[in-house]
């Protein structure tokens, strides 16, 4: 037998495989995978950058990047932060792999086993994976309202967690899985609590560039860019919902020390993120292609979330609820109490449509009355019928 660590004991079991595999599948309707549909990469894009890059710099995506980041594009990203009002100067930045991977750096300098990890609930699935490989204590995580946490019941888990407490994480922007977005007003109440706190907050915010109405954007300020400084917030963002997941970018702005760990924990993980979409990357935001690009899929994602939230309101019986996201790519659907979410799934696979249970999002591993539906990579066509596939399960249980 095998004698296995105490943190791959601490492991726990990822939708995210079985998703992919279902998402994969061109026989089910999947709600499942939370990625962008094939049709929306800039593949022509790409193409035309490849022709006009340098031969040099082609050149020097083959190479190693130094591990903070391909020096070009960390000021590219930069760039980026300032028009999110982050005072880059105040902090360090790193490029990771993934903005999994950063989530997975923070936990890995913060956090010891046993340590607690103030959660959401519902939360990413993700995110719980790294805390529980480090044995870190997510317990049951702080219920989600329309615009965020109660600063209240965040003021009191942070007293009784004491010194165990080393990290607040918050998806805060159309948050997966449940769809909502922090609004300012909960953002600076939430930072007014965390100044009397020792702790470190790591802001997940892979989705705040896909708001679907330019009245949306008002409400993606960070609270990196908020608390100026008040609070150690590290900055978790991503290319993989505004370029493409396969090129496994992501970034991480924090506070110079703590970066400082992280990139010497990196140094042991990967040496560097790959230097070939490093160049790609810069070059893509730094030569004007990303505007338009996330004009294009800010257009995409709200036709899609249109046409879901039609579906829904067309089939699901009065008793069920769900969130209206104002952008990303998540509608966290509310089943009546008496509603396995692992029973209405296995009903509606058996009739070719898949989404995520809600318990696979639960620190605790639960509550299982809520489900998430990802409406950017089903096929526009095969929304209202999938939904009804679902609603039809729901229905028969009931």
């Amino acid at each position: 037998m095998i004698a296995f660590s105490q943190a791959a004991t601490q492991m726990r079991s990822s939708e995210i495989r079985r998703l992919m595999k279902l998402a994969a599948d061109p026989a089910i309707i999947s709600f499942a995978g939370g990625m962008p549909n094939n049709s929306l990469f800039p593949v022509e894009q790409v193409d035309e950058l490849m022709r006009r890059i340098a031969l040099e710099h082609k050149q020097a995506g083959f190479q190693y990047s130094p591990t903070s980041g391909y020096p070009p594009l960390l000021d590219t990203v930069r760039a980026l932060l300032r028009k999110k009002r982050i005072k880059v100067e105040n902090g360090a930045l790193l490029i990771t792999t993934g903005a999994q991977q950063a989530i997975n750096l923070v936990t890995k300098v913060l956090c010891d086993p046993g340590d607690r990890i103030i959660t959401e609930y519902p939360s990413f699935i993700g995110a719980l994976a790294a805390f529980k490989s480090y044995g870190a204590d997510t317990g049951e995580g702080l219920a989600l309202s329309s615009d965020g946490i109660d600063p209240a019941e965040l003021d009191a888990a942070l007293a009784a967690g004491g010194d165990r407490v080393k990290l607040v994480y918050l998806n805060t922007h159309f948050h997966n899985p449940a769809g909502i977005t922090y609004t300012p007003q909960k953002k600076q109440a939430l930072i007014s609590v965390l100044e009397n706190h020792n702790v470190v907050v790591l802001e997940d915010d892979p989705y705040g560039d896909l708001y679907f109405e330019d009245e949306s954007k008002r409400l993606v300020t960070p609270l990196a860019a908020l608390s100026e400084g008040t609070v150690p917030v590290c900055y978790a963002g991503s290319f993989s919902k505004i370029f493409g997941p396969g090129m496994r970018l992501g970034f991480l702005w924090g506070p110079a020390e703590l970066i400082e760990k992280c990139e010497l924990a990196k140094q042991s993980m990967d040496a560097c993120s790959g230097a070939f979409t490093q160049v790609l990357a810069h070059y893509f935001c730094s030569w004007g292609y990303l505007e338009p690009y996330l004009e294009k899929l800010r257009r995409a994602y709200r036709h899609r979330a249109t046409l879901l939230l039609e579906a829904l309101n067309a089939s699901m019986p009065q008793e069920v609820g769900w969130t209206i996201p104002r952008g990303g790519f998540y509608v966290w659907v509310t089943l009546p109490q008496a509603i396995d979410a692992s029973a209405v799934f296995d009903s509606s696979l058996s009739h070719g449509a898949a989404f995520v249970i809600g318990n696979a999002f639960d620190p605790s591993g639960s509550r299982n009355d809520c489900l998430r539906l990802a409406f950017s990579h089903t096929p526009e066509e095969k929304i209202e019928t999938g939904v009804g596939i679902i609603a039809a399960a729901v229905k028969k249980l009931m």
